[in-house]
């Protein structure tokens, strides 16, 4: 593969999106992303991919400039209509991130996918990484987890419609609030939590930064009626895939019960940001979030020196 010396974030990395130098201290920031529908509405479906591909860009410290569609869809099967109700999710969300979708490509498909490839851009000052978490940092969790157990329950008919509002708003919600708050402190590593789940993404910023990390199950944030939903057997297989890889690198206290293992492992669609930082810049960006969204984000635990386990999980 041929060698580009602007290229600072490429496949031999785990994180969240490319980085290549444009000129000076400017970075270009680029993903994509694209999935089919999580739940069954196509306007939400639209917005939760939306929000998806662009957390990426922020999870990097980024700011979005445009995107391009990214679409799947049975066209001899489905109304257009369907269609043009994703396509305007896409596109109001888009709005609310304060960019235009410019274009993009579809194919006739089995299934109806959809998501965006975005660019963004990033100072070279502001640009935050996943493999440079520090000794000492606390770890802050900026949405609840629970998405992957509710989808699941969604598609077998046991989820109600207050939890399927609950995750939907969760789903929806641009993390642009919780990143502008993250750019103007000192951060060391940050990710954004989607489908390797919690445990997965803790361990790629443990991983490339050479620490280990405990966290506290008392103090992560889960959906109403997550629990419940997991201790009825309502796991996407993706999740279970990710604990059998998890349980390799973690070592859970024996109070642990199997549903919070689960949990810790679901995959999340369009999940928070997972922020690396020292205790003072934590209390600090708690109390940002607080004023400016109303919303509360939770300490979920801290990095320690690099031992036999990746992660270490209190009850």
């Amino acid at each position: 593969m041929r060698q580009d010396n602007r290229v600072l974030i490429g496949f031999e990395e785990a994180d969240d999106a490319a980085v290549v130098r444009l000129d000076g201290d400017r970075y270009l920031v680029q993903t994509v992303d694209f999935f089919t529908p999580i739940v069954d509405d196509p306007y939400q479906f639209g917005q939760i991919a939306a929000a998806n591909s662009l957390s990426d860009i922020y999870a990097m410290g980024g700011q979005p400039l445009f995107a391009l569609n990214v679409v799947g869809f049975p066209i001899k099967e489905l109304p257009k209509s369907v269609l043009t109700e994703i396509l305007q999710g896409g596109a109001d969300k888009a709005d609310e991130a304060g960019i235009t979708i410019v274009g993009g490509h579809s194919i006739n498909d089995k299934e109806p996918k959809y998501g965006l490839v975005v660019t963004g851009e990033v100072n070279k000052n502001q640009f935050i990484r996943n493999d440079t978490a520090k000794e000492g940092d606390v770890l802050v969790l900026t949405k609840p987890l629970g998405i992957g157990i509710i989808a699941t329950a969604i598609k077998k008919g046991e989820a109600n419609k207050s939890l399927i509002d609950a995750a939907v708003e969760v789903m929806v919600t641009l993390n642009k609030s919780a990143a502008d708050i993250m750019n103007s402190l000192e951060v060391h590593a940050a990710t954004d939590i989607t489908g390797y789940g919690l445990l997965g993404h803790l361990s790629e910023i443990c991983n490339g930064s050479y620490v280990s990390s405990e966290i506290q199950v008392s103090e992560i944030p889960y959906i109403n009626g997550t629990s419940e939903l997991a201790e009825k057997g309502i796991i996407s297989e993706g999740s279970k895939r990710n604990f059998k890889t998890s349980k390799k690198y973690t070592k859970f206290s024996e109070s642990i019960s199997e549903t919070e293992k689960f949990i810790l492992s679901d995959a999340q669609t369009s999940g928070g940001l997972l922020i690396s930082l020292s205790e003072n810049q934590a209390n600090e960006y708690l109390n940002q979030f607080r004023n400016e969204t109303g919303m509360e984000v939770a300490v979920i635990g801290k990095i320690v020196k690099k031992g036999k386990d990746t992660i270490t999980v209190h009850s």
